[in-house]
């Protein structure tokens, strides 16, 4: 077994890797391990990615591509279906050999004219709005799941989830692991619980050999914890450290972790934490972009005794440890922040104690 995670990361020697811009970004993030390789020379058939057009979709379904046809098997299809309402991240994904259609997940006629295939990657979902909506997110994460379970009742599938279907656990303590109880504070929450739930059910009725993929928090140079501290550090934004702490790994390793989940499907499912095993002092962070940045951070707010935190051991022995090292993160969101490099505009909110989105 992996040992407890670090809570205050060292300052160890860090390989620099240059990114400077969007596509060398989306090359680094869909770039196929040979974990990944590996995984789909042991699988037969297409790929099928539903809800690609998110923040992790593209990059996703850009990994499979290049895999598939750096181990020789071109024929073999890498479908992204999404709503696509910007034409610009269809057509990006079509110059790189991803073939996509235009579907909205909760038309069930639609679903079933989908084509089939044996893998699938399922990342739809809703989080934010849902203090709003709360009824669009709860149709979102459990009934667009229950489409998709049936239509692909014979495939495998590596269904997303998220680390926040578990309560906040003691912020020294090991993290919740994937039999720890399912008992999340917020409706965005509890609705994950219910589109595992659905998940779990149809594998049940079906025998459907899934996956649940509770994956926090993906870090893209454009959005994810890191990014939101550095901005707030470089903008002389306050940072709230009530969220003690977080875990994060950097998005083309969850990228890679999910293709090769695809080998690990089970039915009743599999539960897996994917993210890293350094646990991340929010205060810590924001001190460390202040010096990276130069500027001194503003701190609010006071630690809370529990956070979401996640036990992501069974993930590295599995898979091994992440490519991508958190030292490595920080200072390439530093440098991406400096340069004023592009931002989604979408915080993740991880200070969110409450679970109100």
């Amino acid at each position: 077994m992996i040992g407890l995670p670090r809570i205050f990361p060292s300052h160890e020697p860090i390989s620099m890797l240059s990114i400077h811009t969007i596509e060398e970004l989306d090359d680094a993030l869909s770039r196929p391990t040979l974990g990944v390789l590996n995984t789909l020379r042991s699988l037969t058939g297409d790929v099928l990615v539903l809800g690609a057009g998110g923040k992790m979709g593209p990059t996703l379904a850009r990994m499979v591509r290049r895999g598939l046809d750096e181990i020789g098997h071109k024929q073999r299809r890498v479908i992204a279906v999404s709503r696509f309402s910007s034409a610009t991240a269809a057509s990006g994904l079509q110059q790189h050999g991803v073939e996509t259609i235009s579907c909205d997940l909760m038309d069930r006629a639609a679903v079933l004219a989908l084509p089939d295939s044996p893998n699938i990657l399922f990342m739809a979902g809703q989080k934010f709005g849902t203090s709003d909506s709360p009824e669009l997110t709860w149709v979102m994460n459990t009934v667009v799941p229950a489409i998709v379970a049936e239509r692909y009742s014979k495939s495998r599938i590596v269904a997303f989830s998220t680390g926040c279907v578990y309560s906040l656990v003691a912020a020294d303590g090991p993290g919740a692991g994937e039999d720890s109880m399912l008992n999340p504070p917020g409706e965005y929450a509890n609705s994950c619980v219910g589109r595992e739930r659905v998940f779990t059910h149809f594998s049940k009725q079906y025998g459907t050999q899934v996956l649940l993929f509770r994956l926090c928090y993906a870090i893209d140079l454009r959005y994810g914890v890191l990014c939101d501290v550095a901005t707030k550090v470089a903008t002389g934004k306050p940072v709230d450290v009530s969220m003690d702490a977080v875990n994060v790994i950097w998005q083309g390793d969850a990228n890679a972790r999910a293709i090769q989940c695809l080998a690990h499907t089970a039915s009743p499912p599999l539960a897996l934490n994917v993210t890293g095993l350094d646990r991340v002092s929010i205060r810590w962070l924001a001190h460390r972009f202040g010096e990276l940045l130069e500027r001194e951070p503003l701190i609010t707010g006071k630690e809370g005794d529990t956070a979401w935190l996640w036990d992501a051991s069974c993930s590295y022995e599995l898979f091994g440890p992440p490519s991508v090292t958190l030292d490595e993160m920080i200072a390439i969101t530093s440098d991406w922040v400096r340069r004023d490099g592009a931002v989604l505009g979408k915080p993740t909110h991880f200070e969110t104690t409450d679970g109100r989105y």
